[in-house]
This record gives structure tokens, sequence and C-alpha cells, in this order.
């Protein structure tokens, strides 16, 4: 049977303990693990790893022993509970033995849970979990995760009084970050606010996210925008120092202004364009407020600009890198006067 979208979330939170099997497959690694500990972790329970009631069959050596998950779910351990038999980064080349397993599995068994990667429709593992009527089949795709999900997880992070701004942060952040960064953050947030009583705001959640390129010429790319045409050489200078590339702030620059076009071009006003963006914190405050100070037409030249300077620097122009980025950028805060 096939398990998607919401239903697949709601069954991997409380999965039926009288059912044969699972197939967790998908691209992302991370993905997929994170939902399989989910769905073992319910199963069986916190002690169940300790109490030796989960038994890990890597792929590699159920190829050498066709009778190991055999044995694994007719097995009787020290400990009473359900038990769970894992089968991880399996391939097509095990569905005869898989099938077979499942095959003479009976209730009170271990119940078989099974991670793969990237299987297309033709896989045979795939069709042996979607066919099976005591078994289910779940595809995990790159898709951002739902409402439900975030809110799932940040009960699971202890996360309760969030005020609105924070809340659509942490719903960018969700769509930005892999599952398992993600998952960290939250953490991390929930630890920061553990004995503060204060809903969690907007620059908490951005003083907690994952630090990235963009945050290093965010001072840089902000000046520039705000026509602080001063500041733009020493900043340009610490970059350098730092060992950041030309072409690398050329980057950053178009998609600060790209966003900053989107945000003024939007029908729904600055705020929502810069929603779609995925632009969070008080970052989002400033760029809003640039976004309406510069005015579509003007920021339309400032990527025709940013544009230009980036196939100068992509040429074979022997003009210095950063000395090009640099006047770029110094005619960008001065086109906002």
């Amino acid at each position: 049977m096939i398990l998607k979208g919401v239903e697949a979330s709601r069954y991997f939170a409380k999965p039926d303990p009288a059912k044969a099997g699972l197939l967790i497959a998908g691209a992302d690694s991370m993905r997929v693990a994170l939902k399989r500990q989910e769905v073992i972790a319910a199963l069986i329970g916190p002690e169940g790893e300790a109490e030796m009631r989960l038994s890990r069959i890597p792929a590699g050596d159920l190829r050498k022993d066709g009778a190991a998950l055999l044995d694994a779910i007719k097995a009787v351990g020290f400990f009473p509970g359900p038990r769970v038999a894992f089968v991880e980064e399996a391939t097509d080349s095990l569905t005869p033995t898989i099938a077979t397993a499942m095959k003479e599995w009976k209730p009170g068994d271990a119940q078989i849970v099974v991670t793969a990667g990237n299987l297309t429709a033709k896989s045979t593992l795939r069709a042996l979990f979607e066919k099976h009527l005591n078994a289910f089949c779940a595809v995990l795709y790159d898709d951002p995760p739902s409402r439900e999900e975030i809110e799932e997880a940040l009960r699971k992070a202890g996360l309760a009084s969030i005020d609105r701004d924070a809340m659509t942060d942490l719903n960018t952040l969700a769509r930005s970050l892999d599952p398992g960064d993600f998952r960290q953050t939250l953490e991390k947030i929930s630890l920061y606010k553990h004995g503060d009583s204060t809903p969690l705001s907007s620059a908490e959640v951005a003083a907690m996210a994952p630090a990235t390129i963009e945050a290093e010429v965010d001072d840089l790319l902000l000046a520039v925008a705000d026509g602080r045409a001063p500041e733009v050489g020493m900043l340009m200078r610490r970059l350098e120092g730092q060992g950041v590339l030309p072409v690398t702030l050329c980057i950053q620059a178009l998609r600060h202004f790209r966003a900053l076009h989107m945000a003024a071009a939007d029908p729904g006003g600055p705020a929502a364009g810069l929603q779609k963006a995925r632009v969070f914190g008080p970052r989002r405050d400033q760029m809003q407020r640039q976004a309406s100070a510069w005015g579509m037409r003007s920021l339309e030249g400032a990527v025709t600009l940013l544009l230009d300077t980036d196939l100068t620097l992509r040429s074979a122009s022997r003009a210095p890198g950063m000395a090009v980025m640099e006047r770029a950028l110094i005619r960008l805060s001065m086109m906002r006067r």
C-alpha cells in the first residue's frame, strides 16, 4: 500500500504495529534517515534499541546471508515488547530475499523496516511494498515540508510560544534548509529558549539560524543598498582580507538586488515578495525598506549593472576583479541618491 504526503507524515508518527513492514525510499538520505528514526522510535519506544529489540541488517550483510532477515523477524528477545528488523540501503537485488521474509511473517514477529535510495516506478522492491496488502511504501521527495510537518517539528522541540513574524521566519527556514539542518536549528532554538517564557521573536530566529556565505557579505550589501557609499571601500577591504572572491560578491549582490526587485514588483507589496524570496529576520525589514525606496525601475538598472559586471569578471579582461567589483558597488550605492 502506498503512503503519500500528510498521510505518510501521520503514519511515521504513529505506525501500525500489526503491519508486516514499511519501505521508506528517497534520493535525500538525510530525509529518509530522519523518517526511519521516527518510525522505529514510535514502534519500539526510546529504550527499544538498548533492550535489543532492534536488529540492524546492512544491505551488504543481507546479500551475504540471505537468511539473516528471516532469522531476525522470528527471533525471540530477552525483553518483552515489539521488535523491528531494519534493513538499511536496500536495492532491487534484495527483493527476493525481502519478499521471502514478508511471506513468512506472522503476527508477533518483528516488523520489517527497509530504507532505500531513489527507486524508480519500475523498481521491484518498491512494487513489492506497494502491492502488499499488509505493508506500506513511502517515497520521499525533495518537496518543502508541509505546515503540519513544521508544526509537528516545533511541538517536538518544545516551541509553543512563537510570535507571528517568528513563525513566518521558521516556515522560510524549513523551506530553505535540508531536514537535518532544520531539526538541529530547532534544537538550538529550544535550548536557547529553555526557561524563557517570552514568545520566540524574529530576531532570535535570525540569531540561531545557520551562518551562510551570504551572511558574510550582508553588511556590505546592506550598505550598498542603503546608499552608504563611504563604507563600501572599508567593507570590501575586510572581505578581501578574508579571501572572499569578487565573483562570489557579485553573485551575492545579484541575489540581493533580484530579491529587492521581486519585492518591489510583487502585486502584494514588498513584504509578500520578500517572503516568496525566502528572506527572514531583521534583514527582511531592512530589505523591505530598501525595495520601497529604490522602486522597481531603479532596481532593474541595478540588476543590469551587476549582470554586466559579472560578464566582465568572467571574461578574459585583465582588469583586477576586486577593483571592478568595488567600482560597481560604489556606482550602485550612488544610484540610490
